[in-house]
């Protein structure tokens, strides 16, 4: 068992514990599943910069990052920051995230948002729509091309836009479908935690033009992104970067100066 698939297994018992606690009809309720959605890949393709900075305060493999902060803060700043999105993680046993912190960085911001978030089921990205969301992540490694077609359609259908994240090439050809805006790939080898930038520059070339590509993971200077530029990446996520400093709307801030100068 790698670290994912305990992820995984713990994921299954929360969705269907989450399920019998709160049924759809309320989730269809909610006051946010009315709102208008703004798509993270639209803003992406017109952006110089093409930072989505991230909230996230601790991760299997970096133990705690900044448990200080509070969300709205951080939303604020990285609005202020002038970042294309904001990811939320919302995964409480390994990252200590919830889906009131994508509440409060709704209520405390206008970015798109990602729910970041381990989804292996219909229910999560209702969950992600009623609790403010803009994107759901799809993650390759753990689900089947049937899966990545239905949940990337079923998102659709609520207006959300769907990044997809891949880690190799055989991740990579089973994912290909419409139904995706984005494709992400993760510089981070899950099964050892080991981080190269070069997985983003071997997929870019089979990663077809009509998806805005996004490398995530790794990410931690200027150089890195001036270096991924040449190969199409127009999205670049970035979590530890920011959230480890005492004010990641700085931070951010400073990084994107730095990058459009």
């Amino acid at each position: 068992m790698n670290i994912l698939d305990n992820i995984v297994a713990d994921k299954r018992n929360e969705v269907d514990l989450r399920k019998s606690l709160i049924p759809v009809s309320q989730l269809e309720q909610s006051v946010l599943f009315e709102r208008k959605t703004t798509s993270l890949a639209h803003k992406l393709r017109n952006s110089t910069s093409g930072i989505i900075a991230e909230h996230k305060r601790r991760s299997p493999s970096k133990s705690t990052i900044n448990q200080n902060l509070n969300v709205q803060d951080v939303a604020r700043g990285y609005e202020e920051a002038g970042v294309c999105g904001m990811s939320v993680l919302t995964d409480l046993k390994y990252f200590g995230g919830a889906l009131d912190d994508l509440l409060l960085a709704r209520a405390s911001c206008n970015l798109p948002l990602l729910r970041k978030e381990f989804i292996i089921d219909e229910y999560q990205i209702l969950e992600a729509k009623a609790y403010g969301a803009d994107v759901i992540l799809l993650i390759a490694a753990i689900l089947t091309r049937a899966e990545i077609k239905q949940f990337s359609e079923f998102a659709k259908s609520l207006q959300l836009d769907v990044l997809l994240e891949v880690h190799n090439e055989e991740e990579l050809h089973k994912s290909i479908m419409p139904s995706l805006d984005m494709l992400g790939v993760n510089n981070r080898n899950l099964k050892t935690f080991d981080v190269s930038l070069d997985i983003s520059k071997t997929l870019s070339e089979i990663i077809p033009n009509e998806f805005v590509k996004v490398s995530e993971s790794g990410i931690s200077n200027i150089e890195a992104i001036k270096e991924l530029q040449p190969f199409g990446f127009q999205g670049f996520l970035i979590g530890e970067n920011f959230m480890k400093t005492d004010n990641p709307g700085e931070s951010a801030k400073q990084f994107i100066n730095e990058l459009n100068h």
